[in-house]
Formats: structure tokens, C-alpha cells, sequence
């Protein structure tokens, strides 16, 4: 019984770094709106009054559908805010579990309004699987999130949880791959005694397969697509042990990958297939592995030598935005330097006085070019990972302009937006 008992607590209630959980979160984030999001670009083919419906009274209780079918427009459309909203506060982990919550909810709404565009299929089915696990902790909020950088936790990328999620994640997708070859020879059309593919290829279904570039030459090939095909539900079925024995736990991963592209090129399957199977393979890599990757980074940085920051150590503002910015500096790139402690600014760039450091923060390239302003925080970004989505702000046409002008106004206003930068920043 003990040996049970400690068996259950290593795989599944051992503390491990919660990272690979936060990025799961933006790929299903991502999944999520990209699979809902264009259902609502339609509101009235899809979702008012009189449009074509379907309902699942096989998932959705009589009573809650017969309530939500009675919707008027302006609820129909407060849910569409309230999806927009909650899926982009997921995306960027802000109140990472509530904002979960409320978009799965959201995203139940519609499905229950019409089953009809969203269809109870196997994907959605997955991906509602998956988003109900992570509705059930705020662990996938500890990195990659706007919740980390207001508790102000330098390291947050290591923060160790508990493994259960992560362990049942990875158990969804196994036991799909399980299920799915399962079922090719179970059920009618058995891929070990007939030639589905064969068929699928020469007399397909509407909207089954796609004009890839080797279908001409299989069309022909009876015995070629029965090879295939058997060599998919072995595939298939030795996933599941391949993903959980470590020494062919990477080529798992990447053959599992390399099955969802090719799936994507050459059938009419949702692209959520993709978005969602790759990340949940991903999730099999043990998150001790990418925290040791990431340490060797950061002592690699530090040896050979980091970037400076000047700053003014005597502006709280300052000090709080530094703070963010080692938040997020997953590899210990660069190097703050209080120019009101440093004896000789010249040695990081010639260029450099105390009087300019006072007026604005500057940031030194390993080529030596210095930026100064709004223009240092652009080019902090490219060496930041959390900071990759703001380079599409950074760079837009019109920046060079507008930025500076933004970045004076706060510089201006530093002292009174100090307030409301959370005292956790300190």
C-alpha cells in the first residue's frame, strides 16, 4: 500500500516548475479564439433569432438549452464582449484562472446555442477537455503572465507546483492517440482487414480529403495506402507507451508532431488539430529539463558578459519598472546599472554623463550602439521573450514617433503613476 501510495505522489502530486504550463496556456488561448472567433464574425447566420440551428441535448441538459435558446439579441451579443474579453485576459494571464473560466464559459454559450458551427466534434470535444483541466488551477499564471509581473516574483519561471494538471494533460492527448487507433479497427471500415485510405483517396466524401501532392500517385496504389494505413493505427496505438517511456519520449514528440502536420496538408481536419495535439505533446517534456535549459542560458549570460541598463536608482517608478523588466528577462541578459552609484559612466559608451542618465533610461547593444528613451525599451524587447508579442507595437508604422512623445509624458509623470504600480513591485 505504500508503494502505491508513493507511486501516485511521483507521478502525479510531485512539485515541478509550472512554465510549460504557462505556455500551454497561450497555445490553447490561441486554439480557443482561433476555433471561436470566426463563428462570431457571422452573428446572423450563426447566432440570432433566425438562424439555422442545431441543438446537443446529448451535452447540454433540455432545460439549460430550452433557457439559452430564449436569448434576445443584446445578451447574444454581451457574450461575444464577454468571450473577446476573458480569452485575450487568458492569452496574456491576467486573472489567468477566472478569465479561464469565464471564457470556457462563454464559449459553452454558443456552443449551446447552436451545435450547428462549432459542431460536437471530436476536436471541440478535445480542446473542451483541455480547457476544463485548466480551469482548475491558477498554476498556468506563474510565467508568460500579466499575473507574474504584478506579484513582482523575480524566478517566477522556476516556481515549483504541483504536477497534476500538467500529468493528466498529458494523458488526455496519449489516450486520444489510444482511442483514436482503437477505433480504426473496432469499428466499421477496419483498417487491418480492409483498405479505408484507398477509398477515402479514390471516392472521397465531400470535404474529406485535401489535393495534396502524392495523391495521384496513391490513388492507384491499393497496396501502398494498406501499408499506410496500418502503419497510422500502429502509430496511433504505440504513442501512448512511446510518449511515456523517456528514452523514446523525444521522438515521440516529434513524430506525433510530424503525424498532426501531415494530417493538416493532406485531410479537411480542423486546424485545431494542430494548434492543440503539438502543444499537448510538448506538454510531455519534463518541465525539470526546460528549467536546467534555462539556467544554463542565464550562467552563459552572465559569464559572457551582460547588457547594461543605466537607470536612476532614486526614482521608485524606475526601480518598479526595472522589476518588471528582470520579471521577464528569462535568460539574465541584462545588467541594471544605477548611474547615481556608478563612478564613470564612460566605460559602458563614451557618450554617457550623468546629466543625460538623469532625463532618460539607456540601454548598450553587444555592438556598442546606445538607445536611449522610448527606443531602449523597443530594442529591450528583441532580448526579452516576454516582450516578443509588443514588437508588433513597437514596431508599427508611426512609433518612431508617437513613442517618444509617449515615453516623455510618463517620464514626466513618473512620480504620480508610481502610485499605481503595485506595492509588490518594491
Amino acid at each position: 500500500m505504500e508503494s502505491v501510495k508513493n507511486i501516485w505522489n511521483r507521478l502525479f502530486l510531485i512539485e515541478r516548475a509550472s512554465i510549460s504550463l504557462s505556455l500551454f496556456r497561450i497555445a490553447i488561448a490561441l486554439t480557443t479564439i482561433f476555433y471561436v472567433a470566426p463563428t462570431l464574425c457571422h452573428m446572423e447566420d450563426n447566432y440570432f433569432s433566425h438562424a439555422f440551428r442545431t441543438v446537443d441535448p446529448s451535452f447540454f441538459p433540455l432545460g439549460l438549452i430550452e433557457l439559452v435558446q430564449k436569448s434576445p439579441q443584446w445578451v447574444v451579443y454581451l457574450f461575444v464582449w464577454i468571450f473577446a474579453v476573458s480569452s485575450f485576459s487568458f492569452l496574456i494571464g491576467f486573472l489567468s484562472q477566472i478569465s479561464c473560466i469565464v471564457m470556457v464559459a462563454s464559449a459553452y454559450y454558443f456552443h449551446t446555442l447552436n451545435s450547428f458551427h462549432l459542431g460536437s466534434t471530436l476536436s471541440w470535444d478535445i480542446l473542451l477537455v483541455a480547457l476544463f483541466l485548466m480551469c482548475l488551477t491558477a498554476y498556468h499564471g506563474d510565467y508568460f503572465s500579466i499575473d507574474c509581473l504584478l506579484k513582482g516574483r523575480e524566478e517566477a519561471y522556476k516556481r515549483r507546483r504541483p504536477f497534476f494538471i500538467q500529468r493528466l494533460l498529458q494523458l488526455h492527448v496519449g489516450f486520444m492517440y489510444l482511442y483514436t487507433s482503437l477505433y480504426k479497427f473496432t469499428a466499421e471500415g477496419n483498417w487491418l482487414s480492409d483498405n479505408p485510405l484507398y477509398y477515402v483517396l479514390n471516392y472521397p466524401p465531400a470535404g474529406v480529403t485535401k489535393a495534396f501532392l502524392l495523391r495521384d500517385f496513391m490513388m492507384d496504389k491499393p497496396e501502398l495506402c494498406y501499408i499506410l494505413g496500418v502503419m497510422i493505427v500502429v502509430i496511433e496505438f504505440l504513442m501512448l507507451p512511446l510518449l511515456v517511456w523517456r528514452k523514446t519520449r523525444v521522438s515521440a514528440i516529434y513524430l506525433g508532431s510530424l503525424f498532426q502536420f501531415t494530417l493538416l496538408l493532406t485531410l479537411d481536419v480542423p486546424a485545431i488539430l494542430f494548434l492543440l495535439f503539438v502543444p499537448l505533446l510538448f506538454l510531455w517534456i519534463d518541465p525539470e529539463h526546460v528549467i536546467a535549459w534555462i539556467e544554463q542560458k542565464r550562467t552563459f549570460n552572465r559569464s559572457a558578459g551582460q547588457l547594461p541598463l543605466i537607470f536612476d536608482g532614486q526614482c521608485g517608478f524606475c526601480r518598479k519598472s526595472l522589476r518588471i523588466i528582470k520579471i521577464m528577462d528569462l535568460y539574465d541578459i541584462v545588467k541594471p546599472i544605477d548611474f547615481r552609484t556608478c563612478d564613470d559612466l564612460s566605460r559602458f559608451h563614451r557618450d554617457l554623463t550623468p546629466e543625460l542618465a538623469s532625463q532618460r533610461v539607456y540601454f548598450i547593444e553587444p555592438n556598442g550602439v546606445l538607445f536611449g528613451g522610448f527606443h531602449a525599451f523597443r530594442r529591450l524587447c528583441f532580448y526579452l521573450p516576454m516582450a516578443y508579442p509588443l514588437l508588433l507595437i513597437m514596431y508599427f508604422p508611426g512609433m518612431g514617433i508617437l513613442g517618444p512623445l509617449v515615453y516623455t509624458w510618463i517620464a514626466r509623470s513618473r512620480k504620480l503613476l508610481n502610485k499605481y504600480l503595485p506595492n509588490a513591485l518594491n
